[in-house]
């Protein structure tokens, strides 16, 4: 009697996976690294930095940079503040917005669809530029210092609305045909059935949106005079800027410090990220399950 052999095809899978696996652990010790590297020289000595470069575990601990980053904590948190609400009224309104005007122009049914639908592309190619802006949000919204000037102008961009408009384009015709039929109104179908279908797509907006709202500091440099509307972006950017000209030789000339005396510069940039980014690390995690769907799923269709 002859025993078939059995071929034993589990060893090239169990080395293909251990390289792929391999493979990731490098890719993401990469990706970490420079993280690490910008939180331990937040707490290293500003001579450590200047004789040895950056490093991940720090010869002195030092305090240093987060002592005149915190020198007026009241500041920094009323920042805070001005950035989180600009970010949460930014963000959700915006998501309305730009769903709302997205599932408009995916209707089949309404006609001028087309004709929006250039409109918002056009955008994508030509703006208006700086000054018409300045303009509008100043002299004829009277909106300087006001921190509506920091959450209209990225209430809707052309890119948003193609985004969610591919994605809304996937859902079937037959669903509000049948709501319809059942006596739904056009804002019932848009509140009960478009936004519930719509989860993906709208995390993956939001994420956008929250992102562009916290990292913004260039409409605070435009319209925001007042030091209690300022949001934490720009504020870090000030103190930054400050300390490196307390390190120059102006400010020696003009006794605004002593001779040899060394304001931690190098160090306050990283311990700046650590607090400006700090809670984007955070947020994250709970969008990336949605994140990869909501593109792929818009991209389907264009």
């Amino acid at each position: 009697m002859i025993t078939p052999r059995v071929s034993n095809t589990r060893s090239p899978i169990k080395l293909s996976s251990w390289i792929i696996h391999g493979i990731f652990i490098v890719v993401c010790i990469a990706c970490l690294y420079p993280f690490l590297v910008i939180i331990g020289t937040s707490f290293q000595n500003e001579t450590d930095i200047l004789l040895s470069g950056y490093s991940i575990l720090p010869k002195q601990f030092d305090l240093t940079a987060y002592r005149v980053i915190l020198h007026n904590p009241g500041v920094l948190l009323n920042a805070y503040v001005v950035t989180i609400f600009t970010t949460l009224v930014g963000t959700v309104a915006g998501l309305w917005i730009t769903t709302s005007f997205a599932f408009t122009i995916s209707r089949k049914d309404y006609a001028y669809r087309k004709q929006l639908s250039f409109f918002v592309f056009f955008t994508m190619l030509f703006q208006g530029g700086l000054v018409p802006s300045y303009i509008l949000m100043v002299s004829w919204l009277d909106l300087k210092n006001n921190l509506l000037a920091l959450i209209l102008p990225f209430l809707i961009t052309g890119w948003h609305v193609l985004l969610m408009r591919g994605f809304l384009q996937t859902l079937p015709d037959a669903l509000f045909e049948s709501a319809k039929i059942d006596g739904a109104t056009e804002f019932t179908i848009f509140t009960r059935i478009v936004l519930p279908l719509s989860k993906p797509a709208l995390a993956t907006l939001g994420l956008f949106l929250v992102l562009q709202y916290w990292n913004d500091w260039w409409l605070t440099l435009l319209y925001i005079d007042h030091e209690d509307k300022m949001k934490l972006q720009y504020l870090l950017i000030r103190v930054l800027r400050n300390m490196e000209f307390l390190n120059s030789a102006e400010a020696i000339q003009y006794g605004l410090v002593k001779p040899g005396q060394q304001v931690p510069s190098l160090s306050a940039r990283m311990a700046m990220c650590i607090l400006a980014a700090g809670p984007m690390l955070v947020i994250f995690p709970f969008f990336q399950r949605y994140f990869v769907q909501g593109l792929t799923v818009g991209s389907v269709k264009g």
